[in-house]
């Protein structure tokens, strides 16, 4: 069975920046990153295919990079300008199947992580 390890979470002060990562323990066709806030529903942020197509939301677009390491099963989040309101839980998405579209929607993703958080100070 495959699984799904994330590292990288923590704080920050506004304006700073992290890196997510997210290694699967075997290959994967899409990967994907998702956060929620406290008091809000699980939204995308950001997916990646072997098709090469990659998607980010639009409140991350300029600021977020997703990227992908094929040696290692492993995608990243490098997350940039950091703001208050990117405080959440990340969590890491994977399928063997699935497609990124457009809108990194949260349906179809077989395989997900434990989440991270991610707290952002002002």
């Amino acid at each position: 069975q495959v699984r799904l390890a994330e590292s990288g979470g923590g704080s920050v002060q506004a304006g700073g920046s992290l890196r997510l990562s997210c290694a699967a323990s075997g290959s994967m066709h899409s990967m994907g990153w998702f956060r929620q806030a406290p008091g809000k529903e699980r939204e995308g942020i950001a997916c990646f295919d072997n098709n090469g197509r990659t998607s980010h939301a639009e409140p991350v677009k300029g600021r977020f990079s997703i990227s992908k390491d094929y040696s290692k099963n492993t995608v990243y989040l490098q997350m940039n300008s950091l703001k208050p309101e990117d405080t959440a839980v990340y969590v890491c998405a994977a399928d063997f199947a699935r497609a990124c579209t457009a809108v990194v929607g949260i349906p179809g993703w077989g395989l997900w992580g434990q989440g991270l958080q991610v707290t952002v100070s002002s």
